[in-house]
């Protein structure tokens, strides 16, 4: 039975957060290289401004503004299945490897195979997912010891040392690349967004439709792995088959965020923690606020990132980590 002064407590937070995310949206579409008057920004929404105006508006800031939304909101709920499913606070998918197998994928994609304008938006999911999902099996697999299941501590260690070896074999990759595509996998690798237009939000948002839905469902089971094993097998949960299939949904949401968005890290470590610290570790209350403070997260670092240093501004990824490296830190010197 969950409590009714913070069920209210957690409906309030979830208002304040939507208002905050509409507030960043109004800030940042009237901010960029070509600013636009704020007085003007709703008749140019109903379709009253000037061909320059709605080009800039609908063109240019909206698309990039939807998916930084989009792909904040994935890390974050991706970040918290992976603290669920290992009982660990550190886990995200950025820092224990995920994204760089997603990002190796990307890289051999661009690199060596023919790419159809048409197509290559839609695949870059399913491409990111395939090697984001080999790499999450290969760190599961010496994550797991037989005797005591799923150690925690060393999944994270591990995945820290499969993201150290992907990004290197990421740089021997481009080592010998065309100039024009060593740019964008540089740009991907400090999380710059670059997939600003709105085919990438249709190949996005399915995957969000689809998998938030999914997760909230499977919340109780997720508090049920947060439990230790005894206590889970003892409530007839199947432990491994739930680990795996919410992996793959984990590993699915970050693939899909990091197609389309570049290398972004912390996001899925510091949305969830915040929102436990609000209304407690129970998955139904802080998920939807952890989705929400991913989103606005990474759409706040965007906004002020791309209008510091103009015309392109710094990488949403690189001010993500000004921001996550000391939380990282803090937690793990409390840990």
């Amino acid at each position: 039975m969950i409590q009714p002064s913070i069920l209210k407590r957690q409906r309030i937070l979830l208002f304040i957060l939507i208002v905050l995310i509409f507030l960043t949206i109004f800030i940042g579409m009237g901010l960029g290289y070509s600013s636009i008057s704020y007085n003007r920004l709703f008749p140019i929404l109903f379709g009253q401004g000037t061909f320059k105006e709605e080009f800039i508006l609908f063109s240019i800031r909206l698309p990039r503004i939807i998916i930084t939304l989009l792909a904040g909101m994935a890390l974050a709920l991706s970040g918290a299945i992976l603290q669920g499913i290992t009982r660990n606070d550190l886990a995200d998918p950025g820092i224990i490897g995920i994204n760089s197998g997603a990002g190796v994928a990307i890289a051999v994609f661009f690199l060596f195979f023919p790419i159809d304008a048409g197509s290559f938006v839609y695949l870059l999911p399913a491409v990111a997912f395939i090697g984001a999902l080999i790499t999450a099996c290969f760190i599961y697999f010496f994550s797991y010891n037989k005797k005591v299941g799923l150690q925690p501590v060393r999944l994270v260690l591990i995945g820290v040392g499969f993201s150290t070896a992907l990004s290197g074999a990421m740089i021997v990759l481009i080592s010998s690349a065309e100039r024009e595509k060593v740019d964008f996998i540089a740009k991907w690798l400090a999380g710059n967004i670059w997939g600003t237009d709105w085919p990438f939000i249709s190949a996005l948002l399915p995957w969000l439709i689809i998998l938030i839905p999914y997760t909230l469902y499977k919340a109780n089971r997720l508090n049920l792995l947060g439990l230790n094993e005894p206590v889970a097998i003892g409530v007839g949960l199947s432990i491994e088959k739930e680990r795996i299939v919410l992996l793959l949904t984990a590993v699915a949401l970050a693939a899909a965020a990091v197609s389309v968005t570049g290398g972004i890290t912390f996001i899925g470590l510091m949305a969830p923690h915040i929102a436990k610290a609000l209304v407690g570790p129970r998955n139904q209350l802080f998920i939807p606020l952890a989705i929400l403070i991913g989103g606005w997260l990474l759409l706040f670092a965007d906004t002020i990132g791309r209008n510091l240093v103009e015309p392109d501004g710094i990488s949403a990824g690189i001010m993500v980590a000004l921001i996550g490296a000391p939380y990282f830190m803090y937690l793990l010197l409390k840990k």
